[in-house]
């Protein structure tokens, strides 16, 4: 039997997922993403995959991470998890593992599920929309993804809404990430407020619900 791993690499968490030939789920574990250090992300995702492949050596691999490849140089770019960018995430996780790898931009992984097996089954264009710790998108066409001529195709949260608004680490202001991202929202959070906490413990504060009305 030909298991298949999923690692999901998100600014915040990373999860990992075990799927017999039928798809059906048989484990799964969730650890924080160390957000800053290139080397412990490569060591932590390493580990996720040896953790949940402990009985099986025959399986496949794929990962979903934030940004997208380049395709003149395979390099990460347009991340929201800084370190990865520039760097050859696909190729160092392959020597240190000793596995082939199939890796895509998490939006589009995301866009590309929902086409072909989830909600936006059975439609001919397809827009998916992620809003975490970044803000992404992808687009499917006809059950394909639509990268772009730069890889970079249904990514919105670098659109400008304000001319003259936040920084942004893409050296750009005024980006959508910077205002509707879990970690813009904090931080507004936190101004408004003067406390320091996370969206979950936002929206159980009560105080938000005096401040929307």
């Amino acid at each position: 039997m030909l298991y298949k791993i999923g690692i999901d690499l998100g600014g915040t968490k990373t999860e990992a997922i075990l799927l017999d030939e039928n798809l059906n789920v048989l484990e799964r574990k969730r650890i924080p993403t160390p957000q800053n250090d290139y080397q412990e992300i490569i060591n932590a995702i390493s580990s996720l995959i040896l953790d949940i492949s402990i009985n099986t050596s025959d399986f496949s691999l794929g990962i979903c991470t934030p940004g997208a490849i380049s395709k003149q140089t395979g390099l990460i770019k347009n991340s929201n998890t800084q370190c990865l960018i520039g760097r050859s995430l696909k190729e160092d996780l392959e020597n240190k593992l000793g596995n082939k790898i199939s890796m895509e931009n998490d939006a589009n992984c995301f866009t590309i599920a929902e086409a072909k097996m989830g909600v936006a089954s059975g439609f001919g264009l397809v827009f998916g929309v992620i809003m975490g710790t970044g803000i992404g998108g992808g687009i499917v066409i006809n059950g394909k993804l639509h990268p772009g001529r730069t890889n970079i195709g249904g990514e919105w949260g670098h659109h400008t809404l304000h001319r003259n608004g936040n920084s942004c680490y893409c050296g750009k202001t005024g980006c959508v990430e910077t205002y509707i991202s879990g970690p813009s929202l904090e931080k507004q959070w936190t101004i408004l407020t003067g406390k320091s906490q996370s969206l979950p413990e936002i929206l159980s504060d009560q105080l938000i619900s005096k401040l929307i009305i």
